[in-house]
């Protein structure tokens, strides 16, 4: 087989990250294991001339704000991204934390769902100017878009279901963000925004991608070439958005995260072990050759088949209920 140059890049830097590694043990993988092992799995963060302790340490030097995770009983965890003063935006510190907050999350085997907010009624304004003027160069620039397309690839598969909370503005990254999410539920008054044509960019977190598969080429090229304000209306009519919620009187956010909770539990009952099960497959549907897929619904199936849930679902003769 002839790789392109393409190809052969890919190959270079694709590993499978803490995704690929869950489903390898739990889904007791054979040939789809090692196919995942080689080609698939989170973007590589120790490519040809990426370094992912030396990015951290140049990040860490822009402190400010913070990633806030909340672990619920309910099996739904919420994710703050929380710098007000400045739109939320995220500074260096807080794309460290980001990834750390992840981390933590692939490790919770309680979990079900995820929301993913802006903190004081606005969603994300993408990168603090700061830290991006001080990275500028295109060597570290590369890096810094290397280390979230890693952390927002393992974001959408964590094996929970995830909604990007859209209150306020998402632009530029925080719209890339929202696309790093299985939902999107906007809130009045709310704008998805890819402005990166303004600041003589193209999304680099994986937005474009992304974006491609939510909405199809030709919405995601009209919203990257005119930088469009996709309100509520819009979203739902191109696909972007899969709900409108009512959101707040107060402005505080409250109702709107409540709303939230209670449309993606909607989605979320039931054990977690099925849930999990569920995203799993879905994962490996989307990313994966058919015939690759389908053994690792084969797999994941043999984690279910005879376990507590579907014995006492037999037991109880769910099935029509």
């Amino acid at each position: 087989m002839v790789l392109s140059a393409a190809g052969q890049h890919l190959l270079r830097v694709s590993r499978p990250g803490a995704w690929g590694q869950h489903l390898l043990r739990v889904s007791r993988p054979g040939a789809w294991g090692q196919h995942l092992l080689r080609g698939i799995g989170s973007v590589s963060t120790t490519a040809k001339g990426f370094q992912e302790k030396e990015i951290r340490e140049k990040l860490q030097a822009f402190p400010g704000g913070s990633i806030d995770l909340v672990k619920q009983e309910s099996g739904i965890a919420v994710l703050t991204v929380n710098n007000p003063a400045r739109m939320n935006a995220f500074s260096g510190s807080m794309m460290v934390e980001l990834e750390e907050r992840v981390s933590q999350l692939e490790e919770w085997t309680e979990g079900k769902g995820l929301i993913v907010q802006g903190a004081a009624g606005t969603f994300c304004s993408g990168s603090d100017l700061n830290a991006v003027r001080a990275i500028s160069n295109p060597q570290d620039g590369m890096k810094m878009c290397m280390f979230m397309q890693n952390v927002l690839t393992r974001l959408l598969r964590l094996p929970l279901l995830s909604v990007a909370l859209v209150e306020g503005s998402a632009l530029g990254g925080g719209a890339e963000l929202t696309t790093a999410c299985d939902f999107r539920l906007m809130v009045p008054g709310g704008m998805i925004r890819f402005v990166h044509k303004h600041m003589g960019l193209v999304p680099g977190w994986g937005g474009a991608a992304r974006l491609v598969r939510i909405v199809g080429s030709q919405n995601a090229l009209k919203m990257l070439g005119g930088a469009l304000k996709v309100d509520p209306e819009m979203g739902l009519q191109i696909g972007l958005a899969d709900g409108v919620l009512e959101g707040s009187l107060d402005g505080s956010g409250a109702n709107a995260l409540l709303e939230a909770e209670q449309w993606l539990g909607c989605y979320t009952t039931g054990p977690a072990s099925v849930i999990r099960a569920i995203k799993n497959v879905v994962v490996s549907g989307r990313e994966l050759p058919l015939e690759v897929a389908l053994r690792t619904e084969r797999d994941v199936f043999g984690t279910v088949w005879g376990g507590p849930a579907n014995l006492q679902a037999l037991a109880s003769k769910a099935k029509h209920k």
